[in-house]
């Protein structure tokens, strides 16, 4: 039986697919990558936010229509969350799958060739498995450290679908990243809802880990994504510096940076505090890369309350952020606060941070102009027919650029330089001088080869 997997949602969503996919090609069911030859096509969704309930929920309206025979399965943060509503709504549907043990995948299987049927679960544990492919571009995989969230915020609904905050063993985390290094992965991106909670349970930290992975012989590098500003400690600070494997980038979501709209977020920080965190960031790791995230419109954020949050956003100056309107989400506490905002007025408050980010990445980004960088090769785009000679064009990231999220390098090559040729393959990592800055991504021209690739990487990747 063949499938395949329509992937929606964030890198935690993402590392779940992988997972599915890993237990049913275990048990004998063949991944394809062309939905017309799926005997079942799976849409992992994402249940965040309403525009990602809307794509998930219109991504298989489209599928039933354009595939009819297949069985459509719904897995992911949406199906966990509103299982039996769906099943029971959704005739396209042939079966609905939460995000708890994803290890039953296959016994599940077993139900839907009888039956329609939905299954959700208690949220224990960090469900782990082989990953035999990964929905990356070749080179970078995502690591869960920790699973659901404690922290509570009052717009979120991430504790109602994924539950507590719990941490995965550390053995087999430093197991799986070997693996992984081992298999030709270059980047590894740790996640999960709050990595600076890892480890509580098990009296250790994310200090630890991050030191212990720093130790993993090997050429790669390690980066932290979303930690929480209420939790984050100095020992991070520190693990970081002794290792050029681990890197200076933080993605710490603000969310809001006034004081009682913080609050009302159910957060203990101010504009005080967080602004503090920043400076000895960049105090104590000099270049150090920041991302973060706001949220605009929540209820009873005045005029004032957003300009406090504009004016943050340029006194930190971080180099990437993303602005998004709020999303009113049954069964959190910010679902019945009042005053609402208007969404018109949260979507112009969200454009406006959007317009202030757009300037400010600019301006750090013309710094790396003129710099050699290191840069990993996600894809090659066809060679081109310049003024004068043909020019290889492809596409990559820097350290300070997370998949995904944040912007891209343009490598530029002669098609005619055999070394050129030879050394920009997908997974690769070269060394390039940045040339301009067109204000998301850098222009660059290779000028050598930083990494070997394996050949007998068996590794699998899907972009």
């Amino acid at each position: 039986m063949k499938f395949f997997i329509d992937q929606h949602g964030c890198a935690k969503n993402q590392t779940d697919g992988e997972l599915l996919a890993g237990f049913l090609m275990e048990k004998g069911y063949k991944l394809t990558l062309n939905a017309s030859e799926a005997d079942f096509i799976f849409v992992n969704t994402c249940g965040f936010i309403q525009s990602a309930k809307k794509e998930s929920i219109d991504a298989i309206y489209d599928i039933k229509k354009a595939y009819p025979d297949a069985r459509i399965i719904m897995t992911g943060c949406l199906a966990e969350r509103y299982a039996n509503d769906l099943i029971e709504q959704m005739p396209e549907l042939d079966g609905v799958f939460g995000n708890g043990d994803l290890s039953k995948i296959c016994s599940f299987m077993n139900k839907v060739r009888k039956e329609r049927v939905a299954q959700t679960f208690s949220q224990e544990g960090v469900c782990s498995g082989t990953r035999p492919v990964l929905f990356n571009f070749p080179g970078s995989a995502f690591v869960k450290i920790t699973e659901g969230c404690s922290n509570h915020c009052s717009f979120c609904a991430i504790p109602l679908i994924r539950g507590e905050v719990r941490s995965r063993p550390e053995a087999e985390i430093l197991d799986e990243v070997k693996q992984l290094i081992s298999d030709g992965v270059y980047e590894i991106n740790l996640i999960g809802q709050d990595l600076a909670v890892y480890g509580k349970e098990f009296g250790t930290s994310l200090a630890k880990l991050l030191t212990k992975l720093s130790k993993i012989k090997g050429d790669f590098i390690v980066r932290p994504l979303y930690i929480h500003p209420d939790h984050f400690t100095d020992d991070i600070i520190e693990a970081i510096k002794t290792s050029p494997k681990l890197l200076p980038y933080f993605d710490i979501p603000f969310q809001s940076a006034d004081d009682k709209i913080i609050r009302a977020m159910n957060r203990t920080g101010s504009y005080e505090q967080y602004t503090s965190l920043v400076k000895k960031l960049r105090r104590e790791l000099p270049g150090a890369v920041l991302r973060t995230t706001f949220l605009t419109g929540f209820p009873g954020e005045t005029d004032e309350a957003a300009e406090n949050t504009a004016r943050f956003l340029q006194e930190i100056q971080p180099d990437w952020s993303g602005c998004f309107p709020y999303s009113r989400e049954e069964d959190t506490p910010a679902y019945k606060m009042k005053p609402r905002v208007p969404a018109k007025i949260a979507k112009a408050r969200a454009n406006h941070l959007e317009e202030l980010q757009a300037e400010i990445t600019r301006e750090r980004l013309e710094h790396y102009v003129g710099q050699e960088l290191n840069i990993l090769v996600e894809e090659i785009v066809s060679g081109v027919e310049g003024d004068a000679a043909a020019e290889g064009l492809a596409i990559g990231r820097a350290w300070f650029q997370a998949p995904e999220v944040d912007g891209s390098v343009v490598i530029r090559y002669d098609l005619d330089d055999k070394k050129a040729v030879e050394s920009i393959i997908p997974g690769g990592v070269v060394t390039v001088k940045v040339l301009a800055n067109t204000g998301v991504d850098l222009d660059s021209r290779f000028i050598k080869n930083s990494r070997k690739i394996d050949k007998k990487n068996e590794r699998k990747f899907i972009f």
